[in-house]
């Protein structure tokens, strides 16, 4: 978009109080112009099609039309970068996900604060998730066609997987999960860039859309075929010799696709198989070409099946994989290359190669 001009932003919200606290906060951005408020589900698709704003922040437990619905409506009628800003408690969370698979890009909680300088930090991320929303493009939420994935250049297999996903993560990952088999002889571990507090919902939510266990890695956990892990809230994973390790993440994205990625390169070397999905940034890049490097399998989602290509495309140019998927192709893909008896987790460079 053209960043010469402000961001023109409509908030969403049935509660006067937090529709006036975010605007108090918004207007001491410079980048940014409040166009419109509304304060249910029915208002907000009207408002959308009047005013084509840049950014919607949207509540989910609204009166009448639910943000859900709302959101479906609007992502038909007038397309928009939606932000969901609403409580993780109650349905809320639920709520979330049925809103990102209907169109919202991301879920940011609401403030939760007890002094001013807790609002106003919540308030600079809110401005900062804004801002970075302005600059996806809107897509269409028409279906793609299914297209096969590129046939195996080698006879190479896997013992595990791992995937590093943000922004248009959740309903990527419901779509690739949901197409896995019950009987999936590896299991999956998934770096999902999420706001602390959603991960057991979009946990729950998942569960729901596959055959396969989805589950939350705790410390010491041996992983088991068939089963995808996501680590705890606020919470980096990495693998050694097949076991969940967890560690708070420091900085950066949260959690670390490059951290987990990595691990999997060092303990299952040729073993190992790794992709990247849509998102901001560059994290995740480096670890699949570490995979790589070790002679494992690796595939980034392609730029026409992506909400955002940034990691994606950071990972093609460092070289951390040659395949650029169709979101539809992967779950085909992983299957190729885990099409035999799961007996044991190798962890050795060396262990069991040609096997």
């Amino acid at each position: 978009m053209n960043t010469a001009r402000r961001i023109r932003v409509l908030m969403v919200d049935d509660s006067p109080t937090m529709v006036n606290t975010m605007a108090a906060l918004l207007a001491q951005e410079p980048r940014i112009e409040v166009v419109g408020r509304a304060g249910d589900g029915n208002r907000a698709v009207q408002l959308a099609r009047l005013l084509r704003p840049d950014v919607i922040t949207m509540d989910l437990l609204l009166p009448g039309l639910d943000g859900p619905g709302a959101i479906a409506a609007i992502m038909v009628d007038a397309p928009a970068r939606i932000l969901v800003v609403s409580a993780v408690a109650d349905r809320g969370a639920e709520l979330g996900f049925q809103a990102i698979r209907a169109g919202a890009l991301e879920l940011i909680a609401k403030p939760n604060v007890s002094s001013a300088d807790e609002l106003r930090r919540w308030g600079r991320e809110l401005v900062q998730s804004i801002c970075l929303m302005a600059e996806v493009p809107v897509v269409s939420r028409r279906p793609r066609a299914q297209m096969a994935p590129p046939p195996p250049t080698t006879g190479a297999r896997v013992d595990i997987f791992g995937i590093a996903a943000s922004t248009g993560g959740p309903p990527a990952l419901s779509e690739l999960l949901s197409r896995l088999p019950k009987d999936l002889s590896v299991p999956i571990v998934i770096a999902q860039h999420i706001t602390e507090g959603f991960t057991p919902g979009m946990v729950q939510w998942l569960g729901k859309m596959t055959p396969l266990t989805v589950c939350l890695a705790r410390e010491g956990d041996r992983l088991e075929a068939g089963k995808v892990y996501f680590p705890l809230d606020g919470n980096d994973l990495t693998i050694e010799r097949g076991i969940a390790r967890l560690s708070r993440t420091r900085g950066g994205p949260c959690p670390s696709g490059d951290l987990l990625l990595s691990s999997l390169a060092r303990a299952y070397g040729s073993r190992a198989g790794g992709g990247v999905l849509t998102g901001m940034g560059d994290d995740g890049a480096r670890g699949l070409l570490e995979i790589r490097r070790a002679g494992g399998v690796t595939f980034a989602q392609d730029e026409a099946s992506s909400v955002v290509f940034g990691m994606p495309r950071a990972a093609l140019e460092i070289g951390g994989t040659e395949q650029a998927l169709p979101l539809s192709a992967v779950p085909d893909f992983i299957r190729m290359f885990c099409s035999r008896p799961f007996d044991r987790l190798r962890v050795g460079r060396n262990e069991g190669e040609g096997a």
